[in-house]
């Protein structure tokens, strides 16, 4: 058997790929010149800072993972065929065929892999969009003297996260968890655009699940021993925001949670309407903690 086109193909296709990452490689690192305002800017953060930024590191790396999908099976089939072609005449058939399916495996690996990288930032991105979309209807409470912060980062045992929203205002503190899930098929007897919460349970059209409830509190949590030690003490509520989906508040139990779940159109006049509880230099001094704490955006 003849083995040179084979291993010839084999040595252009790593060829072309190790040259077009490291074109890539030159390209990515003439981006680290410097920029015409100077390292010391920094911004503050926008809504869904951070899953947007994790949905342009994949799409920057895309080619990179791209070249890691090829490369595993070649790779394989690379080792493979440097093997079998010392083989005797007979045994490189039953070569051949152990080659294939290594090679099979290898891509079959390599592209469920990728894919759910694909879904992942595809699953991000919603994320991010949802976020934007509650950050449009938080808006109109600005005029209202309300300050509104976006993406607020935190840690906790080493465990960095981060605070969806925080609006600042004369009703208070809230800190909102934005879950934009996308919607699906319902059991029976449940309506595939609705959620419903009895102040302690979430029924999802697919059952039960409190997870987003718990996140909730627990940065509410967070945000209200961070404030007591880096700005001054405040009570802070919990809210639970899914955009997009229908609210069936069910009469409560007695076991009942501080969060509250809305959609996006009911954030101006809940908020709005709530009794002012914070007088103006409470609501400066937070937010100044707050701006002081979210402007770490570099270029």
């Amino acid at each position: 058997m003849t083995w040179k086109p084979a291993l010839f193909a084999v040595g252009y296709f790593w060829f072309f790929i190790l040259c077009t990452l490291a074109v890539l490689a030159w390209e990515k690192r003439k981006k680290k010149r410097r920029t015409p305002f100077g390292n010391e800017l920094k911004l503050l953060r926008s809504p869904g800072e951070t899953q947007l930024k994790q949905v342009l590191k994949f799409e920057e790396n895309l080619l990179f993972h791209l070249a890691l999908v090829c490369g595993l099976p070649m790779g394989v089939i690379t080792l493979f065929l440097l093997g079998v072609k010392h083989l005797p005449g007979t045994a490189q058939l039953v070569g051949l065929v152990v080659t294939l399916i290594a090679f099979l495996a290898a891509y079959i690996v390599a592209l469920r892999w990728f894919t759910r990288r694909l879904s992942e930032n595809s699953n991000r991105y919603l994320g991010y969009f949802g976020e934007r979309y509650v950050a449009e209807a938080l808006e109109p409470l600005k005029a209202r003297g309300w300050r509104i912060f976006h993406d607020v980062p935190a840690m906790n045992n080493g465990h960095s996260f981060n605070l969806d929203h925080v609006a600042v205002g004369p009703g208070g503190v809230f800190c909102l968890e934005t879950k934009t899930w996308r919607k699906g098929p319902a059991l029976p007897g449940r309506k595939e655009h609705s959620v419903s919460f009895n102040g302690s349970d979430l029924e999802w059209p697919w059952g039960a699940d409190n997870a987003p409830l718990d996140q909730a509190e627990r940065n509410a949590s967070w945000l209200a021993r961070w404030l007591k030690n880096n700005a001054e003490p405040a009570a802070v509520s919990p809210l639970l925001v899914l955009p997009g989906w229908w609210i069936d508040l069910r009469p409560p139990s007695q076991t009942s949670r501080t969060t509250r779940v809305m959609n996006e159109k009911w954030l101006e006049k809940q908020l709005g309407s709530a009794e002012p509880i914070l007088g103006q230099k409470q609501i400066a001094t937070i937010a100044t903690a707050l701006e002081k704490h979210c402007r770490d955006v570099e270029y």
